[in-house]
C-alpha cells in the first residue's frame, strides 16, 4: 500500500469512528449506556483496522532508519513525564497570558462519560490514541516529512490535532502534537510516540477520575 493509499484510508477510519456514535444513535436507536458501548467497540475496531493498515503500508521515509526496540520502548515511556511537564507548562503560559482556564472541557466530557460506563476508559486511554498516532503523526505528519521536512508537516498535523479536539486549548494540543511527531521522527518507530500517548492519557484520566471520586 502506497503512502497516498494508506493515508487515505487512515483518514477516512478514523473519521467514520468519530461519526459512529450519531450513526449508532440514529440507525439502532442506541440508548446513552448501549451508545458508550458501541463506540468503544468503534474505537477499537478502528484501531485494530490501522494496525492492519501499518503493517500492509510501504515504509515511510522518515522511518528508514530506526532505533532498536529497546530504545524506541524507552524513549515512549520517558515521554511519558516529559509530556505530562509539558501541560503544565503550556497550560501555565494559556492561563496567564491567554486568560484561559486550565480545566479541559474535552477531558471533563470524557470524564463524565467514563464515569456512566467504566468500558470507555478503554477508548480514551488506548484505543483513541493509538488511532490519533496512525492519523495525525503517521497518516498526516509521516507521509509529508520526506518531501517538506520536520516542521511544516508537523505543525500542519499539530494544528489538525489540536482542532481535533475542539476544547479551546489549542495551543497545548498543538505543543503535544509537536512533542510526539518529534518522538516519532527520531525514533522511527510509531509506537514510540503511541507508548507515550497511552501512558499520558492514562495518568491524565485516571488523575481526574480519583479527584471526582474524592
Amino acid at each position: 500500500m502506497n503512502e497516498k493509499k494508506y493515508s487515505f484510508i487512515t483518514i477516512f477510519t478514523y473519521g467514520l469512528v468519530l461519526f459512529s456514535p450519531l450513526i449508532f444513535q440514529r440507525v439502532l436507536q442506541a440508548n446513552s449506556s448501549q451508545l458508550i458501548q458501541l463506540t468503544t467497540l468503534a474505537y477499537f475496531l478502528g484501531a485494530a483496522l490501522m494496525v492492519v493498515y501499518r503493517f500492509k503500508s510501504n515504509i515511510f521515509g522518515l522511518e528508514g532508519t530506526r532505533k532498536s526496540v529497546l530504545i524506541s520502548i524507552l524513549i515512549g515511556i520517558l515521554g511519558v513525564p516529559a509530556s505530562l511537564l509539558l501541560q503544565m507548562v503550556i497550560l501555565q503560559i494559556e492561563q496567564r497570558f491567554l486568560g484561559q482556564s486550565i480545566a479541559s472541557q474535552n477531558t471533563q466530557n470524557i470524564v463524565q462519560l467514563i464515569m456512566n460506563n467504566m468500558i470507555f476508559i478503554l477508548a480514551t486511554t488506548i484505543a483513541g490514541p493509538i488511532m490519533e498516532e496512525f492519523v495525525f503523526r503517521r497518516a498526516i505528519f509521516g507521509s509529508l516529512e520526506k518531501r517538506f521536512g520536520f516542521f511544516l508537516p508537523a505543525l500542519l498535523s499539530s494544528v489538525l490535532f489540536a482542532f481535533a479536539h475542539n476544547d479551546g486549548h489549542y495551543l497545548l494540543y498543538a505543543g503535544l502534537g509537536f512533542l510526539f511527531c518529534g518522538m516519532y521522527r527520531y525514533s522511527g518507530r510509531i509506537w514510540t510516540s503511541m507508548i507515550t500517548h497511552v501512558g499520558m492519557n492514562l495518568l491524565v484520566i485516571l488523575t481526574q477520575l480519583a479527584l471526582h471520586a474524592n
